[in-house]
């Protein structure tokens, strides 16, 4: 029997407020509080609250046929408790159908694996407890932020004791090969490597409602034609919530069309599973992939984050800080610090598509890439003149650092 294995991420950063080289020492609150509760207010308004309740109710109509899964990032989590707990109780009342299951991340959202391995397995414990803590679950499943992954990630995670890990199905790794598979990860012993079917994913997360595209408008009976015809056992569709009411709006009809999608797949004899159950499955062949891989942009690699020499600069910087800022045992800097790795502050200095007004601006604060550089570098100095008051550092101009 052929299986759908639905994944969503859920993730909201704290978003820096526009910090000027004139605070650095006077002012060491750095996140707008009143725009990340205006954001959360609206996406949870347009999507959280509204297909939570739609989930439940397929959950509850297709009796426990209907199964998912999400990985909240811990920043968002916080934002719930803080801002919006009736987000979190819809969460955990997911979470009570026994229907629904959680992966593991990064709680910061951050490419800490990239730059130190010490503080990535902080973070990745940190989000498991809080999941345990939440949901009354302890995750098998390992999704790495914007889905980065190579070979090095999978021995890691496995040596923390997770069964699976999530990857982009992307076509340079894959070849010839199908997502619909499990795989088994180069390096590794026992665990199984889960792929996005971006294709799919993607008629639904950015092609739902362009009216230019061929296959517009998107029906359940249309898409599940096209899960019927795949070749493959389970096909991992993996997308942001957000599609659901706020990239693809209400009135697109994509709420209607994940109201019917269950009932035509399953007339088809297409079930769904969460990401352990398709463990199940025998790993179909061995992936090799050296070189880290993502789910973001065309080329499917870091470009998005570490594409131009401000935001090469702007990381090296925060983890270069590790060592005096654990050393500190000052918890709100330690807070704070690692607030500033969630990988949305160097995904606003982005230069790659600015132009195009495309994704990368999507809840941007930022007018261009180069304001949110300098506001990053801003609040970097203050931290570090916290670490050792008196000493400031004036971040560097941002016009010398972009990649030509």
């Amino acid at each position: 029997m052929k299986n759908i294995c639905f994944y969503f991420q859920v993730h909201q950063p704290y978003r820096l407020k526009r910090y000027r080289i004139f605070d650095i020492g006077k002012d060491h609150e750095y996140f707008d509080d009143e725009l990340n509760k205006k954001i959360l207010h609206k996406v949870a308004t347009k999507c959280y609250l509204p297909t939570n309740n739609m989930m439940l109710r397929l959950i509850h109509k297709h009796k426990g046929k209907f199964r998912i899964a999400y990985s909240i990032t811990g920043v968002a989590l916080e934002q719930f408790r803080d801002f919006m707990p009736d987000v979190l109780k819809s969460f955990q009342d997911l979470a009570k159908t026994g229907c629904v299951e959680f992966l593991s991340e990064t709680y910061y959202h951050s490419l800490s694996f990239l730059y130190s391995k010490e503080e990535f397995k902080e973070q990745v414990m940190k989000h498991k407890r809080l999941t345990e803590t939440l949901f009354k679950q302890s995750p098998q499943i390992f999704r790495n932020t914007e889905l980065v992954y190579n070979n090095e990630l999978a021995h890691f995670i496995e040596s923390l004791g997770y069964k699976g890990i999530l990857a982009e199905g992307a076509d340079h790794i894959l070849g010839w090969r199908s997502p619909n598979y499990l795989y088994k990860p180069k390096t590794t012993e026992t665990i199984k490597l889960l792929l996005k079917n971006y294709k799919l994913s993607d008629d639904i997360a950015f092609r739902f409602s362009n009216k230019e595209w061929s296959e517009w408008p998107l029906t359940s009976e249309k898409f599940a034609s096209w899960v019927d015809a795949c070749e493959g056992d389970t096909i991992n569709l993996f997308m942001d919530y957000e599609t659901f009411g706020e990239h693809q709006w209400e009135d697109t009809g994509v709420f209607h069309f994940m109201q019917a999608l269950p009932d035509e797949l399953l007339r088809k004899n297409i079930g769904f599973r969460t990401p352990s159950e398709t463990l199940a499955n025998e790993a179909k062949a061995e992936l090799d992939i050296h070189s880290p891989i993502s789910w973001a942009d065309m080329e499917r690699d870091l470009s998005a984050w570490l594409g131009n020499k401000m935001q090469h600069a702007a990381i090296a910087e925060i983890y270069n800080m590790e060592q005096k800022i654990k050393k500190s045992k000052d918890k709100k800097i330690l807070d704070d610090w690692r607030k500033l790795q969630t990988s949305d502050h160097f995904y606003y200095m982005c230069t790659k598509y600015f132009s195009d007004g495309d994704v990368h601006k999507y809840f941007n604060p930022y007018e261009t890439p180069y304001d949110s550089y300098v506001s990053f570098m801003n609040v970097l100095n203050d931290l570090a003149f916290r670490l050792k008051p008196g000493k400031i550092k004036i971040s560097e101009n941002p016009s010398q650092l972009v990649s030509a």
